[in-house]
């Protein structure tokens, strides 16, 4: 510590000996690289923002299409399309590098099952049932759920912020469900969206902590792609059981929309975020995906934002704040989540 402060009161004598019109030019230097620097982080900044909002509006568009096409449906179509774009420049890509995909096909498959299949699956079945805003806030549990189920698979031991925080925040789910009142989800048997929605983050929990256990090393659209393919196959079965609701002017929208926007291209600007702010940083925007969804829901669904949502959301947000709190054991598979993300968030 010694040596940097003489180091800088050499540097800072030197400067003064110069003539004025050098100090100067180098002063004003500084401040160009300076304003750089702060307009690239205010530009980089956005790219988390962009992801975020992206996946908070397709919350709320899950939610309002339910009036207008199944969940198998929509979730069947959203694969669909987003595999017929992606093929024409990922496929001669992974035929080429099939040596590295093949050994793990298994752990792909599992990835899609949980990641593609069970967590949107359901969060679509939930969106019957619920309002978009309960599921934004139960969707920002992922990191929660990931503290716990990080716990059972990778031995990751949680500090006391990690316990308390996820203390808080479950008593903050619990005042949400039960509108303000917590014993009256004893007496209505629980709120069926919000439970289906639970489960989904459960399990999309246990996607991101397989990502971080596995650690594939396989580019991001590459396994997006083998992923999705296996999504498809497991769709089968039910879209023979069930069949598909036929592609109109009411949910075409919708359709092209979760194909494109929170499917394809959220990923992508969530990655370069990552690459610009690292995944640490990045992560704590996650946070903003309640208040998102709650205000778009609100403007165009018309959802009422009330005060057991106020009182509620922000001990859930304190929560998860809290349980992210650094030297956290969890906050490393939270942060694979959000760093090898290839869906997300309904």
């Amino acid at each position: 510590g010694l040596q940097i402060a003489l180091i800088l009161v050499e540097k800072s004598i030197m400067l003064r000996h110069l003539p004025r019109a050098h100090r100067l030019t180098i002063d004003r230097d500084r401040d160009e690289v300076m304003t750089q620097q702060q307009k690239t982080m205010w530009w980089a900044m956005l790219l988390p923002l962009t992801a975020v909002l992206i996946w908070s509006l397709n919350i709320v568009v899950t939610r309002y299409v339910t009036d207008f096409i199944s969940p198998v449906s929509i979730s069947f179509y959203r694969w669909f399309f987003a595999f017929l774009i992606l093929t024409p420049f990922i496929l001669p890509r992974v035929i080429r590098e099939r040596a590295l995909i093949v050994p793990h096909l298994k752990q792909l498959a599992v990835l899609s099952a949980f990641g593609l299949v069970l967590y949107q699956g359901l969060a679509y079945t939930a969106a019957h049932y619920t309002t978009a805003t309960n599921m934004g806030i139960i969707n920002a549990f992922i990191p929660i759920f990931t503290i716990f189920v990080s716990m059972l698979i990778l031995r990751d031991i949680p500090n006391r912020y990690a316990i308390i925080g996820s203390l808080l925040s479950f008593a903050g789910l619990i005042y949400v469900m039960g509108q303000g009142n917590p014993w009256g989800l004893l007496h209505a048997g629980g709120q069926w969206g919000d439970l289906l929605m639970i489960i989904a983050v459960f399990f999309y929990a246990f996607y991101g902590v397989f990502l971080k256990k596995w650690q594939l090393q396989i580019p991001l659209m590459l396994s997006l792609y083998v992923q999705i393919l296996f999504a498809l196959l497991y769709h089968l079965p039910f879209v023979a059981w069930l069949g598909l609701d036929a592609i109109n002017m009411t949910n075409a929208g919708s359709v092209i929309y979760a194909s494109i926007f929170p499917s394809l291209i959220a990923p992508l600007v969530w990655m370069m975020a990552i690459q610009r702010l690292g995944p640490t940083r990045t992560s704590i925007f996650m946070n903003l995906m309640p208040v998102f969804t709650a205000l778009i829901a609100f403007v165009w669904l018309k959802e009422a934002w009330t005060i057991y949502h106020s009182i509620g959301g922000a001990i859930i947000l304190f929560g998860i704040v809290l349980a992210q709190k650094k030297n956290c054991g969890a906050s490393a598979p939270e942060s694979q989540i959000v760093a090898q993300k290839t869906n997300k968030q309904t």
